[in-house]
């Protein structure tokens, strides 16, 4: 795997680049706009020659971004709703200024209507954000997630599902998180169990549709569907479960993230990728 982090882009978008640099990233992923607010302002045409700038000087293989957090597809027709698919839009939009391939994004809560009627609202609203965006070439990658609350994606098959119903699949992928998929039951600490989880994403989705990973271990237990990220070999999963993840040759040349906890100096992030770094075979 290609090895780095998510960085802040507090002070331009063109920061993150500089950021992951500084540790001697590979990949970065980025928000494309302030994670916590629906909308933001498009970025300027000096902000576009600064990212455009730093990344031509840097040696990132892949930049992708995360969409925002306020933004739900999956809950029933609403106010927040309809800002979630225009939110999505311009996230979208943002990527394709910078030349983002792909944008992460959970797949969204019921919030109690269950998970087939949400399943339905996630497809309907990607196929109204896919047409509203239909000249860009951004995916959208799907990420599995712990399945918190009525949080979907804890199970690969609702992945499946929303790529089977939606109109422009060519237009998704998916971002596998490790401590998502242990959170949510999967138990990835055997290159047996690892094998499995991502045999059912083979099954329901396929491997090429696999666009990026998180590597994150995870400070709650197996099955716990809370989702609390933890460095590498500080949490429930433990280091020696990275060795056969980070090994996997179908996955040689994909990106691997980390969104774990650190400090503003990032030497947690440095730590984490000499570990991730140690354990690949030579």
């Amino acid at each position: 795997m290609k090895f780095g982090a998510h960085m802040s882009t507090s002070g331009g978008v063109w920061k993150a680049l500089e950021k992951a640099k500084a540790i001697k990233a590979e990949i970065v992923q980025i928000f494309v706009k302030n994670n916590m607010q629906w909308f933001g302002k498009p970025h300027s045409l000096d902000d576009l020659r600064l990212y455009a700038n730093e990344l031509a000087a840097n040696k990132l293989t892949c930049v992708f971004g995360h969409t925002g957090y306020l933004i739900n597809l999956g809950a029933s027709a609403c106010e927040n709703r309809d800002k979630s698919v225009k939110s999505l839009i311009q996230e979208i939009n943002l990527a394709t200024d910078l030349g983002v391939p792909f944008l992460v994004m959970h797949p969204g809560a019921h919030l109690g209507t269950g998970e087939e009627a949400s399943i339905k609202q996630i497809v309907a609203g990607l196929n109204e954000v896919f047409q509203a965006t239909k000249h860009s070439p951004v995916r959208i990658a799907l990420e599995n997630t712990a399945g918190q609350g009525t949080c979907l994606g804890h199970e690969i098959k609702h992945l499946g599902a929303i790529f089977n119903k939606v109109k422009r699949p060519e237009r998704l992928g998916v971002c596998l998180d490790t401590a998502h998929f242990f959170e949510a039951g999967y138990d990835l600490r055997t290159p047996k169990g690892w094998d499995a989880a991502i045999g059912e994403v083979e099954e329901y989705v396929g491997l090429n549709q696999i666009l990026a990973f998180h590597l994150n271990d995870s400070k709650t237990d197996l099955g716990s569907r809370v989702d609390r990220h933890a460095g590498i070999g500080e949490g429930k999963i433990g280091k020696e479960a990275f060795r056969h993840i980070v090994n996997d040759a179908r996955f040689r040349d994909l990106p691997g993230c980390l969104e774990t906890p650190k400090s503003a100096d990032m030497h947690e992030d440095v730590e984490n990728l000499a570990i991730l770094r140690s354990l690949v075979k030579k």
